[in-house]
């Protein structure tokens, strides 16, 4: 089970269901008034009930930035046989007591881009990750023809601001593997030693904030 992150859908995992279909049952979805879903009010809680409801049993899930956000949180709900967590983090922004986020000011900003022109500037973003200019057009049509929602952009960023879900991952007793970018800007990858010191298997690939599109990209043998 494959979910995506916030402002984009689940097209952007096309390339990783290319790779993998013949050694998995994928099942992607798309977020709450992402891609063609519909819109779900609320917060974290009422997502993730909405994505719950889609998971099949004895899933592995697999969450990219805010997707990965909320599989931690699925996690400690339903039980599941492997959390992989792609470029992310149970707690994006900097904290008083944690200094391995963005800063809140960054987050903001960029916050802020994305919202006066989400299309736009998910492109620009995409552009910036991945040097294969047909992946890219791709990507871009793809968030062209199914837009997030105004509320979606807005409940998931309140979401990405404001959760902090340390304490729930530390409850999780299950498998956890991190996947992290070495030149990520958004999750920063001094984020594997606390992945380390919390039972978590970690692997790194030289790329940003979508490692997955990287053609050197692989999933954990564990998985």
């Amino acid at each position: 089970m494959l979910l995506h992150g916030w402002g984009f859908n689940s097209e952007i995992f096309q390339s990783l269901v290319e790779r993998y279909k013949q050694s998995y049952r994928i099942t992607v979805i798309d977020l709450p008034g992402h891609g063609k879903s519909s819109d779900v009010d609320g917060g974290i809680d009422d997502w993730c009930d909405e994505i719950i409801k889609l998971i099949p049993d004895k899933s592995i899930l697999l969450g990219w930035s805010l997707g990965g956000l909320l599989s931690i949180y699925i996690a400690s709900k339903l039980t599941i046989e492997h959390l992989v967590l792609v470029a992310a983090t149970p707690n994006l922004v900097n904290k008083n007591n944690w200094k391995i986020g963005m800063k809140n000011e960054v987050f903001h900003q960029f916050a802020s881009n994305l919202k006066s022109d989400s299309t736009k500037n998910l492109k620009r973003f995409v552009n910036l990750q991945s040097k294969n200019k047909i992946q890219v057009k791709q990507l871009y049509e793809a968030i062209q023809k199914y837009p997030p929602s105004d509320s979606a952009l807005s409940i998931g960023l309140d979401i990405l601001l404001n959760s902090d879900l340390r304490e729930i991952y530390k409850s999780i007793n299950i498998p956890k593997s991190a996947i992290l970018g070495t030149l990520d800007t958004i999750v920063p990858d001094t984020i594997e030693g606390w992945y380390k010191d919390n039972n978590t298997k970690t692997y790194t690939f030289r790329s940003g904030h979508l490692p997955f599109l990287d053609e050197k990209f692989e999933l954990p043998k564990q998985v």
